[in-house]
């Protein structure tokens, strides 16, 4: 029988958003691995995780979730990953990757199944989707994320706010990933397209610690990495303009 590899989305961290489909794919695996960083802490994914499955069936595996400088270091930590992740297929056969939000939208589990899929013949590879931090962002502000026919970006900010000015200048509504590092320039974009009135952000959803504040806010001040925004577009055709 083919080992199977499969990429769970467990939500932006609050427990009770994981789905039962989800739920019951961690439960039937074997092993559930759960990403974390070299520093060892525990990340989203594990800390949602151990609330319904049992600690001793989770497997810890660091990956370079924050090396975007080094490429050689990074692609050697990934290799080091897969590896690990093989073997853990060859032992057990079903095995879990536990992911945070979906785990196709802009998600570790990518990169793993690529490299499973060269180091492990014949491993079936499935994903469970997950509901997203845009999605629980809009739950928790009020925010909505599309009317009619408008169209909905989504921008990581990883890479500077270049883009992200260039989604904000358009069209529809706008959501910016991992945008806790570029807050200034983020916060200058939304000023510079007439975005910032209705936008919000928020970070570490459905933990202790959230915050989920009014973008017009934004003074500066250093934010999570993982923060979201929702910048959405003028809406004065009254309901249903949009359609």
């Amino acid at each position: 029988m083919s080992s199977r590899l499969v990429g769970v989305g467990v939500g932006p961290g609050d427990p009770e958003l994981v789905t039962v489909k989800g739920v019951n794919a961690l439960r039937a695996a074997e092993i559930v691995v759960v990403p974390v960083m070299d520093t060892g802490e525990q990340g989203r994914a594990e800390a949602t995780v151990v609330h319904y499955v049992p600690r001793e069936k989770v497997v810890r595996v660091v990956f370079a979730l924050n090396e975007r400088s080094d490429r050689t270091r990074r692609e050697a930590a990934w290799d080091a990953a897969g590896e690990r992740v093989a073997g853990l297929l060859e032992r057990h056969g079903s095995v879990a990757f536990a992911t945070i939000g979906d785990p196709n939208v802009y998600s570790t589990f990518t990169y793993l199944a690529q490299t499973i899929t060269e180091l492990v013949p014949g491993v079936v590879v499935k994903t469970v989707p997950g509901i997203t931090a845009m999605q629980d962002l809009a739950a928790r502000s009020g925010a909505v994320l599309t009317e009619g026919t408008e169209p909905l970006t989504l921008v990581p900010v990883t890479a500077g706010a270049a883009a992200l000015k260039e989604a904000l200048a358009g069209p529809g509504t706008v959501v910016a990933y991992k945008f806790g590092r570029q807050a200034t320039e983020v916060a200058e974009a939304l000023r510079e397209t007439g975005r910032i009135g209705d936008a919000v952000w928020g970070s570490a959803l459905g933990l202790p610690e959230e915050s989920v504040r009014p973008a017009a806010e934004l003074d500066g001040a250093p934010l999570p990495y993982l923060s979201t925004l929702i910048a959405p577009p003028r809406r004065d055709g009254g309901r249903g303009g949009k359609l």
